[in-house]
């Protein structure tokens, strides 16, 4: 497809029809002009208005294990190969995730995510994070997603019984670059953790990063796979590179080009909550409230081992776009 003809409007409305676009037509988001952007974005737009007119979900994650993971992740400071100097700690304790919860709530946070490093949590851990969840469900409103690695038989049961209502782990990037990324475990492993989540009653959350040596293909397929897997939420992460890491000397991704990225996830997956998440502040810069005519949620805050921006300034962003901080309910 010649890029020159794109009409985004008609995209905009095939994906709001629930047609699936064509392989085709999104590499040619991906491969879009400059030139093309605000219409693209405007485009993707319509599709986020529609389901979520101008609200915004607020995200908010906690460190809760920092560093000590066996895993060999690239892109990853936390992981056994890294020697990014960051700080290290085992499981934090109930009255440390419930602290965190009270400042996200401050944030005008919805969701509250509790993030472990690690390849899986053990038992010992798992009940730590339940007899958190618990506590936090009865006494805040708000919405508990976990990121604890993959889970073996029965966790995920559990944490749906505590209130868990999201379970994230991200494919990170497509089938075909995996191995290039990560060898102690597989994509496979991924998906298979996110099917147990799902059967626990458990919405799944799982997402990418971008800028990892991925072809336009591969983000092709990253889009469609999580389409398939029925995603309820994807976060979009563009690579922080980190001194230390294997990828830590590979560049930026550059505004426009995240941009596309956004919108392209919008049109492959049009009812699904679209995050703008790691790396933002970097790739973005000072075109990120752009980013919220594609996406519909953003993490605040600090990352796991990466700084954000003031949440003064993300509250200041939302509104002079127009747009509103989206509540959390039941």
């Amino acid at each position: 497809m010649n890029k020159t003809f794109v009409n985004w409007q008609q995209l905009s409305h095939k994906a709001l029809k629930g047609d699936r676009l064509s392989r085709e037509e999104a590499l040619a988001v991906l491969k879009a002009d400059d030139n093309e952007v605000l219409p693209l974005m405007h485009a993707a737009f319509e599709i986020r208005k529609f389901y979520y007119g101008k609200k915004v979900k607020l995200n908010m994650l906690i460190n809760a294990k920092s560093g000590l993971c066996p895993e060999d992740c690239g892109y990853c400071s936390q992981s056994k190969i890294s020697s990014a100097p960051i700080e290290k700690y085992t499981l934090l304790d109930k009255e440390s995730l419930l602290a965190g919860a009270r400042e996200a709530l401050a944030r005008k946070v919805g969701t509250y995510c509790i993030v472990a490093a690690g390849r899986g949590p053990t038992e010992r851990e798992l009940q730590q994070v339940v007899e958190a969840v618990r506590e936090i469900r009865q006494t805040m409103p708000l919405k508990i997603c976990a990121c604890l690695g993959l889970l073996k038989d029965g966790q995920a049961e559990q944490l749906a019984a505590a209130g868990v209502q999201r379970y994230n782990h991200n494919l990170n990037t497509s089938s075909r670059n995996y191995p290039s990324i990560t060898t102690t475990h597989s994509y496979e492993q991924r998906v298979e953790t996110l099917q147990r989540a799902k059967e626990a009653g458990i919405s799944p959350c799982s997402g990418v990063i971008i800028g990892m040596g991925e072809r336009d293909e591969d983000i092709v397929e990253m889009a469609f796979a999580l389409r398939e897997l029925d995603a309820d939420s994807i976060p979009i992460n563009f690579l922080v590179p980190i001194a230390g890491t294997p990828l830590g000397d590979y560049a930026v991704v550059p505004a426009l080009r995240a941009l596309k990225v956004l919108a392209l996830f919008r049109f492959i997956c049009p009812t699904k909550e679209i995050r703008v998440s790691g790396g933002r502040e970097n790739s973005l810069r000072s075109l990120q409230p752009l980013a919220l005519y594609a996406a519909n949620s953003i993490f605040v805050g600090d990352y796991l081992t990466t700084e954000g921006q003031a949440i003064i300034s993300d509250h200041r962003m939302i509104e002079d776009l127009g747009f509103e901080i989206e509540q959390f309910t039941e």
